[in-house]
């Protein structure tokens, strides 16, 4: 029989990452259900490495998975089309990056996207609903590609100090969605935040660099992660310099 899983009230506090269903339990990873998505609830969660997850019909459900996937911004894979598309970018006068211009058409679009194997979405309305006054807050970001004055990907995340969740991205137009994440790993370069947390493995954020580690070394990083100063969210074209610089061989 799997552990009983706590049942929250709006005003409970979750339990500890540590209490997590296991390995051998029907959804390892699985923390509590219940509570409220309100601001103060997803801030203390993402401050001890937990995060949402559920279907439409679902309660909220509170995840702290052991191993968790992450992006060491380092690491990160600039492969050689991947290159070229940001150089491509970076000279195209029609073509830039904006952050937080506009955080409830990036949740959107995020939420409406086709996933493989999937019937719908975990971005529910009330998702983005409390994911956008998390932006409001200042705890939640979006950046953005944009082409001749569109919107055609991105991707947003979670932000605490220096500690950075990744949570969706679309595209619209070819790579949109990886040069938007692109862009997020020369903010984090430029401003010494040193890992991304992606929650799930996946082959793609493989490819691009992500491994997995334990929970004890993820909690173990948030916890100083929290404690730095905020990166600033602006984008700077100088900031492709982190990715392109001018002597760099491709790969």
């Amino acid at each position: 029989m799997p552990p009983q899983l706590p049942w929250l009230e709006p005003e409970d506090p979750l339990p500890h990452p540590d209490h997590a269903w296991g390995p051998d339990d029907p959804a390892p990873g699985l923390l509590a259900a219940g509570g409220a998505l309100n601001v103060a609830n997803l801030h203390a969660a993402y401050g001890q490495g937990t995060f949402p997850w559920y279907g439409p019909g679902q309660p909220i459900l509170w995840w702290a998975p052991d191993p968790r996937m992450v992006l060491p911004v380092a690491d990160f894979k600039l492969h050689r089309s991947l290159r070229r598309t940001l150089q491509s970018f970076r000279a195209n006068p029609r073509a830039e990056i904006r952050i937080d211009h506009a955080f409830r058409e990036v949740i959107t679009a995020c939420a409406t996207k086709k996933r493989d194997g999937q019937a719908g979405t975990w971005i529910v309305p009330e998702m983005i609903t409390a994911y956008t006054r998390l932006h409001s807050a200042g705890h939640a970001h979006s950046v953005e590609t944009w082409i001749d004055g569109r919107l055609v990907g991105g991707l947003y995340c979670v932000a605490i100090g220096q500690a950075v969740f990744g949570e969706s991205m679309f595209a619209h137009a070819t790579d949109a969605s990886k040069i938007a994440l692109s862009a997020l790993v020369a903010v984090c370069r430029r401003h010494g935040v040193q890992i991304i947390d992606c929650q799930q493995n996946t082959r793609h954020l493989a490819s691009l660099g992500a491994r997995e580690i334990s929970r004890d070394a993820f909690l173990s990083h948030v916890r100083h992660a929290k404690a730095q100063p905020s990166p600033t969210w602006t984008f700077d074209p100088v900031y492709w310099s982190e990715l392109l610089p001018s002597s760099a061989t491709t790969a």
